[in-house]
């Protein structure tokens, strides 16, 4: 079934659908190690590979920003 998606339908599948999904799972990993052992490498790694994903996600489940209020002033 994969097969038969067009290449761009399957990257925005990827994207839409498939990133939120795993950055949600490693912001659980990371706080979990967090909650078990404190901040640490490993918590640390996790979490930045999670704003990693959010920050690339496209598509119905991405994570809207919130506006800087030094944003607003400008």
């Amino acid at each position: 079934m994969w097969a038969l998606f067009s290449r761009h339908l399957r990257v925005w599948l990827l994207l839409a659908v498939g990133a939120p999904l795993l950055a949600w799972l490693l912001g659980r990993v990371g706080d979990a190690i967090e909650r078990r052992r404190g901040p640490n490498m490993v918590s640390r790694i996790i979490h930045q590979g999670r704003r990693f994903l959010e920050r690339r996600v496209r598509g119905p489940l991405r994570r809207r920003e919130q506006p800087d209020a030094d944003r607003l002033a400008r």
